[in-house]
């Protein structure tokens, strides 16, 4: 898995090993400068730099914005016990996740690499935390999180075909979100414009269904439909479960973070980045808050309680014959949230390997489409292969509240940072008060679990931890194992990396011939 010498000539896998018959003109390793080894300045390869700021904001608002806000904001207002104490805990979590985001704008443009926090985590602490992160990301995180958005974004695209009540066959809801990986990925592979232009898209028809249901509950509200807000804080219950409904809502948040997985393709990340955090995050907040108004207004605290989709539900009672269109907007804005998840998590990868932490062939990037296809690919074979999986919700309980301690170790970095390296250039420096403080938060809500439910923690803390032994066997002592051993298993993947690009080659030249390119 360590990166090794390549020429212009052939492409290599791990141990400097030839493969086959590859046009040099198609794939070239990439170093962790970005440039290619034997390269000129002139010639050097790297992702070019195509997100402009509203892609940005798209990426952000898009990874935010998932199925969560319209099929079960039930977590808040459950464990919250009133609607008044719901509201505060969804205003409260858009102002930690604010705070999360500006020290992530720090830290993105002093360390302006993708791979978010598995670059600044490499920075500060080197390499054995930075595969720990890379290591769960890619067991669990980023490929169950991908199965779960498409396995949602199949059940409420073809809800509308079977009747209310009706059970949607598990096969077909596999199906269609296999299909949905495997079409973005191609869309991702074919050029970094038509994934943006997917984003874009999307992110405006999430945002329109958010719309439609604020404006729906304004004007209700205005009507005098105020009855849920009667004695609004009654029945608030403990700070105990006030701690699980903040756990809930900042769950609601998770994606703020991804923008700076593509820090290397966003043009002037020194201004870029912090402004498209600056509108994404406070545009979250509140669409958020005042789609729980709509939700009250419209529907009793009980009802959204025991609704499996509440904006759904909201549709039925509000929309009439057009409430179809509900399941269809929850859809497009678990499309788009499937789309940035393949976007930002290749670009982890693609930066793993790049590092040596993961096989070579990761680190490939295609001329023609200047995209990082193989690692494209890979994720879209984790994604697929958890969509077939029946326990991909229990794994992604046992490493939730790992996510929320990789955030704090990020925001450590910063600290870290300020501290061993004064003299760093930080385009962006925050108040030290704003990650102390986010970092008390983030372990609070580390220790939480273990308080309510240990189970899980602790099989998140085992599953990062066997991470350490494949560190040391096939990264740290790579170089001692037998060098025939290193060749096969260099030709080994050498060998399915170009297979991989041919079958993607020859998609994309169907397309051509399709004149859809």
């Amino acid at each position: 898995m360590a990166p090794t010498k390549t020429t212009n000539a052939n492409m290599s896998n791990a141990n400097n090993t030839q493969v086959p018959d590859v046009d040099p003109n198609e794939l070239q390793p990439m170093q962790p400068n970005g440039e290619n080894e034997t390269s000129s300045e002139n010639d050097s390869v790297r992702l070019k730099k195509e997100i402009k700021l509203h892609n940005g904001v798209a990426i952000i608002v898009g990874c935010i914005i998932g199925s969560g806000i319209f099929v079960s904001p039930t977590g808040v207002l459950k464990e919250s016990g009133s609607p008044g104490a719901a509201m505060v805990v969804w205003c409260v979590c858009g102002l930690v996740a604010m705070l999360g985001a500006l020290c992530y704008a720090e830290l993105g443009t002093s360390i302006p690499k993708s791979g978010g926090d598995y670059a600044y985590i490499y920075e500060a602490y080197g390499p054995l935390p930075a595969f720990l992160f890379m290591w769960i990301a890619l067991v669990i995180i980023m490929p169950t999180s991908n199965a779960i958005i498409a396995l949602t974004f199949a059940k409420y695209i073809i809800q509308p075909f079977f009747d209310l009540g009706c059970d949607i066959p598990d096969s077909a809801v596999s199906i269609i979100a296999v299909l949905c990986i495997t079409f973005l990925t191609f869309i991702n592979a074919s050029h970094v414009s038509w994934a943006m232009r997917v984003q874009d898209i999307f992110t405006v028809a999430k945002l329109l269904a958010l719309a439609i249901i604020v404006t729906a509950g304004i004007a209700f509200l205005a009507m005098g439909y105020t009855d849920n807000f009667t004695n609004a804080f009654a029945g608030t219950k403990g700070p105990s479960n006030i701690a699980l409904a903040f756990y809930s809502g900042l769950f609601s948040y998770a994606g703020w973070n991804y923008l700076n997985f593509v820090t290397e393709e966003l043009q002037d990340p020194y201004r870029n980045l912090p402004r498209a955090i600056f509108i994404s995050i406070p545009l979250v907040t509140v669409a958020y808050v005042l789609a729980n108004v709509s939700y009250l207004v419209i529907l009793s605290p009980n009802e959204i309680l025991t609704s499996e989709a509440v904006a759904v539900t909201w549709g039925q009672r509000i929309l009439g014959v057009m409430a179809w269109i509900m399941p269809v907007f929850v859809a497009c804005s678990t499309f788009g949230g499937v789309n940035g998840g393949i976007f930002t998590s290749s670009r982890l990868f693609f930066v793993g390997a790049r590092q040596g932490h993961l096989p070579q062939a990761l680190a490939m990037i295609n001329l023609d489409t200047v995209t990082p296809m193989p690692s494209l690919i890979f994720v879209c074979i984790l994604s697929v292969i958890m969509c077939l999986t029946s326990d991909v919700f229990l794994l992604i309980n046992y490493v939730s509240f790992i996510e929320i301690l990789i955030v704090g170790v990020s925001a450590s970095c910063l600290l870290f940072l300020r501290w061993r390296r004064p003299n760093m250039k930080r385009p962006i420096k925050i108040n030290l008060i704003i990650p102390i403080t986010f970092l008390l938060i983030c372990a609070a809500l580390c220790v939480l679990p273990f308080m309510t439910d240990p189970v899980p923690a602790t099989m998140g803390v085992i599953i990062t931890l066997c991470g350490i032994p494949v560190y040391f066997v096939f990264v740290y002592w790579f170089d001692k194992w037998p060098l025939p051993i290193r060749r096969c298993l260099g030709m080994y993947l050498g060998m399915i990396n170009l297979l991989l690009f041919r079958q993607m080659r020859l998609c994309i030249n169907f397309f051509q011939q399709m004149k859809v390119y």
